[in-house]
Formats: C-alpha cells, structure tokens, sequence
C-alpha cells in the first residue's frame, strides 16, 4: 500500500481478507461464498467464530448464534435497496452489525456534552432522497476529479452507513470491514459554505483511507514494527487523546490522501469547486494536519518497516512544499 490509491491492491487484499473470514466460519461448520464472505455482517460473524474457537470446541447455542448471524447478512444482503451508485457499495439501511459496532464505537468516544445537556449519541439511520442524491453527486465528484481513488473506493466499500446524532462523525471498524460510517450532516454545507457533495467526498476518501490501512496491515505487508511493552502514545493531529502510533500512521495516511483530493478538485473541470474559497481553505488546513502528522511520524521512524518507511516518504512529498 501507498499513498496514491491503488485498485488492484486494495481488491487482492480484499480477496485474501474474504477468504479469511470464510476459512473461520468453515472451522465451525458454516458455509459462505467468497462474495458472501466479504460482506460486513459476515465478517463480524468470522470474528465471533474465531473468538469461540480459541475457547475450544463451540457449544451448540454458541454455534446457532452464528448461524443466526449469517442467515440476517443473507437476508439484508438479498433485502438491500440498490444504491444507484456507480460502485457495487449498499448505502446502508440499519442493521444489527451496524448498531453492534456503533455501540462498540460510542463506549471509547468521551461525552463531551455531558454538562451542557445536549443529548450524547449517534445512531445508524436511514437514507432521505436528499441525502441519496448527495452521495450520487459526491460519487461522481470523484470519478470525475480522482479516478484512481474512486476505483480502489469501488472495491474496498461494501457498506456506506449513515449516523444521526453528535457524538461521531465518522470511524471504520475492522469487525466489520467493507462497512464506513458517517454522518449525515456531511451530506450538506458547513459553516464555511463548503459544499456537501465535497465534504461527503472527502469523508469517503478519510474512510476508505482507513479501510484500505486496515486490510493492508493484515493481508499485506505490517507498517510498524512489533513492540514489546506496547507503542508509545503520541499527539495526533485529528484526535484530542493521545493515540497510539498506528492511529497516527494512519491519519497519516488519511490526511495525505485528503489533500490530494483537494488538489485534484482546485484543478477540476467544475469550475463552482475550481474557485471556491471554502475548497481552498479546506485544503490548506488539511494540508497543515499533514504536516503535523509526517513531522511526529518521522521521529518515530525507526519504529516502522521498510514498507511504513515508503508510505511515511510518500506522505512527505505531499507537503513538502506547504508553508506551516
């Protein structure tokens, strides 16, 4: 992996992540295809499997709730309304591996409205028109402004979930790989005027940025060394707690790829993008974040592989020209 996008990368690691989770629930007896394999509910299903194989033999309630467990990924796969989309990903209507992960999300995520009242939460919604139409039209932003990112987006998103409710703006969870969630209100214009479409698109860059990060450092080549003892926790540019350093590696990552779709839309064709203010001080920020993140990364640099070692080189040359 790199930090350009890279479609036939990301589809053989998307491949070989499939067949792990299909190995898994063949251990206990339950069998998927290699399609049925790589959707999110699946994948979650794969994990439980491997968490009840390294208790021993699985108990036969144990093995129903499994079997459970695929038969719903089956039937929301079958019961899934088609997106339009010009990519085979779902826009997601709620389901219980969804509302499963965002319960696991809400429990690291601080209340910060705690004293002020505002209800803390997030939930996994449905779909408005409105907001479909503005995913169709951040789906085409890409394809139009960055081929190569909307190709490897064509095989690493299964699922687009949408979330109501303040306390997350967006994660990826690897117990339900191929699934992204965001929230609605990227799907309109800021404070600072910045277009919907071009939030969303961005938000699918962020995401799959992490999506892509997540296969790779399992079916590819790892990014960090092992450590004894546990990483060292860092400041990182997008999280207010210290993170450790794979949460920086990958905002890394995420950043890079953020400002390089911004570049690509302050070129575009679309002239409304080309010279809005709000595009170019979207990058310009980002740009800033990147910087942050290549110059802490790179004093751990004697904690990454030769492969991390690359993408840390490829991120530099992103910013290497950006005033801080």
């Amino acid at each position: 992996m790199r930090v350009e996008p890279d479609a036939r990368e990301s589809a053989e690691e998307h491949s070989a992540l499939a067949l792990i989770a299909q190995t898994a629930l063949d251990r206990v007896g339950l069998e998927v295809s290699p399609q049925e394999a790589a959707h999110p509910a699946a994948i979650e299903a794969a994990h439980v499997a491997q968490h009840v194989l390294r208790s021993g033999a699985p108990a036969p309630e144990r093995l129903a709730r499994l079997a459970g467990m695929l038969d719903r990924a089956r039937a929301d796969v079958k019961a899934a309304p088609a997106a339009g989309l010009p990519w085979p990903t779902g826009l997601a209507v709620p389901g219980p591996h969804l509302e499963r992960s965002v319960a696991r999300a809400l429990r690291s995520v601080p209340d910060q409205n705690i004293k002020s009242g505002v209800p803390h939460g997030s939930v996994v919604t449905g779909w408005r028109p409105a907001e479909k139409d503005a995913a169709h039209r951040a789906v085409a932003l890409l394809e139009s402004a960055w081929p190569g990112a909307a190709a490897e987006l064509r095989t690493v998103l299964v699922q687009i979930a949408l979330l109501d409710g303040p306390a997350i703006d967006g994660f990826t969870d690897f117990t339900v790989h191929g699934a992204v969630f965001i929230q609605r209100d990227r799907l309109t214009p800021d404070a600072d005027r910045l277009p919907g479409p071009v939030r969303f698109a961005e938000a699918l860059v962020h995401e799959g940025a992490h999506t892509r990060c997540n296969a790779a450092s399992v079916a590819a080549r790892p990014f960090l060394r092992p450590v004894e003892g546990g990483s060292p926790m860092v400041t990182t540019p997008l999280r207010l707690d210290p993170r450790p350093l794979t949460g920086l590696f990958q905002q890394m990552v995420v950043l890079a790829r953020s400002v390089l779709l911004y570049r690509r839309l302050l070129t575009s064709d679309t002239a409304a993008v080309r010279s809005d203010t709000a595009v170019q001080a979207r990058h310009d920020r980002l740009a800033r974040s990147t910087v942050e993140a290549v110059t802490t990364m790179t004093r751990h640099r004697d904690a990454l592989t030769d492969h991390g070692i690359t993408v840390l080189e490829d991120a530099a040359q992103v910013v290497a020209q950006v005033r801080v």
